[in-house]
């Protein structure tokens, strides 16, 4: 009984010691997560230790990114440059989005994210997982100098094993092929599945991986960013990671509903330079250095304008979502959008409530399938504040919903690999195009209409409808959901 005492004791001291360090120590740490902090720690004593080590911690890599790149490829010189213009009201935008006076978000990303504005930009949005990776593995064909590439998960599967032969090939024709992924989207992964690509000349490796131990750690603070960059003339980034549950082929979640973007233009360099970036802090070994054949001039004519953003917790501008509070507010007449993951902050939230309630159309597609339960639970407690309110939710049928899109009054746009929630915004590292095309818009737009005809309406009446237990186990989702 003594015994048992003081391993009590010994939990409650820890348990308040830990709550000490969470409110008075990380001094930057936002109120909302530090309260579900508490809370949990408070309601499940040492079990909420356990979960802090895995969850809660800080990233320690605060000096994680050298953006030695930047400077090479002149990019802080164009950066300034677009600000002096924007001050002088010289900086040349669409002219068909003059009314929209779409320089209020040029400049605030120019501010939180140092993303120059790139014109000259050839822009296909993707839709669905066999054109992506047709067209991903034409262009890869096609490598001359080097394939860059970053994926959250390369599944060892049908397409996986596809797309690594297409890698492999070209690395033994001497193009030089690096890829980065996530350890955590790789567990299934056997331990010689890259021993090939190593042998003729390429490298693959994960981003952050475990140095003294087996498995990794590291629960949060992942990369969640997709990037490919061909021969520095071509850029790929979206949603589609790379498995056969992207074609559809995972019974458990039927169709898989994506959307990727295929860029040819000055917008790649920016997504090059993110490239140079996450290796070289992933991988020092094998350290990339400037040269004119990663950065070769574009003589692409398209005539898109995109911002490449990105953002994640080596840095607290939180740039992202800076970017989607901007263009929400913009709106006169419509807002649409598509995401997995529905959990906003306060800010985000009050942003989205202020459009509905200015007359604004607000239409919200999220998926019928939850592959996080909590997760799920959390989204429809904030989704049916905005139905309350009048906004349109849509539950896609057809099968899974992880397409990342907002669409503004036909006119702006924005495609990533971020989603509409708080882990995408502070806790992962992202990346996101904020595209100012008309056509491109209207097209976005046209398959969210697509979308909604497999689609059902998420009405009051269903909201209201749940069991009193349902409702309970939203509203815990949802006290939980700044630390999900």
């Amino acid at each position: 009984m003594i015994l048992l005492t003081v391993i009590l004791l010994a939990i409650v001291s820890l348990n308040t010691a830990f709550s000490y360090y969470i409110v008075f120590s990380e001094e930057k740490r936002d109120v909302a997560s530090t309260w579900a902090w508490l809370l949990l720690l408070t309601l499940l004593p040492g079990i909420g230790i356990i979960a802090y080590l895995f969850l809660g911690r800080k990233l320690l890599y605060l000096s994680l990114f050298n953006d030695d790149i930047l400077e090479e490829i002149g990019l802080p010189k164009v950066v300034e440059l677009q600000k002096e213009l924007i001050k002088s009201e010289k900086l040349h935008v669409p002219e068909t989005l003059l009314q929209r006076q779409p320089i209020k978000l040029i400049s605030l990303l120019l501010e939180s994210n140092q993303s120059p504005l790139t014109t000259n930009n050839s822009v296909s949005i993707i839709a669905n997982g066999e054109d992506k990776f047709d067209q991903l593995i034409k262009d890869i064909d096609k490598a001359r100098h080097h394939i860059h590439m970053i994926y959250f998960i390369f599944r060892m599967d049908e397409i996986g094993s596809k797309v690594l032969r297409a890698l492999e090939q070209k690395a033994e024709q001497g193009v030089k092929v690096k890829l980065l992924y996530e350890p955590a989207g790789a567990k299934a992964m056997s331990k010689g599945f890259f021993d090939r690509l190593h042998e003729l000349g390429g490298v693959a490796e994960p981003f952050l991986g475990p140095k003294f131990l087996p498995i990794s750690l590291r629960t949060n603070y992942r990369m969640h960013r997709k990037l490919a960059i061909i021969d520095g003339g071509i850029g790929y980034t979206g949603g589609f990671n790379i498995g056969n549950d992207y074609l559809g082929l995972y019974e458990k979640m039927g169709y898989w509903r994506d959307t990727h973007l295929r860029i040819e233009g000055h917008a790649v360099r920016t997504l090059q330079s993110r490239f140079f970036m996450d290796w070289n802090a992933a991988v020092p070994d094998h350290m990339l250095e400037y040269a004119d054949r990663y950065f070769p001039p574009s003589h692409s004519k398209g005539t898109s304008y995109v911002q490449i953003v990105s953002s994640g917790p080596d840095n607290e501008s939180e740039a992202i979502k800076k970017g989607f509070i901007k263009m929400i507010s913009m709106a006169k007449k419509s807002i649409y959008i598509q995401t997995p993951y529905f959990i906003p902050d306060d800010g985000l939230m009050e942003a989205m409530k202020i459009a509905i309630m200015s007359g604004t159309e607000v239409k919200v597609m999220i998926p019928n399938k939850p592959d996080h339960p909590l997760i799920y639970r959390a989204t429809l407690s904030f989704i049916g504040e905005l139905i309350d309110l009048g906004a349109e939710v849509l539950v896609y049928d057809k099968g899974f919903l992880h397409s990342k899109a907002v669409v503004v009054d036909d006119e702006l746009l924005s495609i990533g690999t971020a989603n509409f929630d708080i882990r995408s915004f502070r806790l992962n590292f992202e990346v996101t195009a904020f595209i100012y095309d008309q056509r491109l818009a209207e097209k976005q737009v046209e398959l969210f209409k697509e979308d909604a005809e497999v689609s059902h309406v998420l009405t009051k009446e269903m909201i209201r409808g749940i069991s009193r237990s349902e409702k309970m186990k939203r509203q815990i989702s949802r006290l939980f959901s700044p630390i999900l």
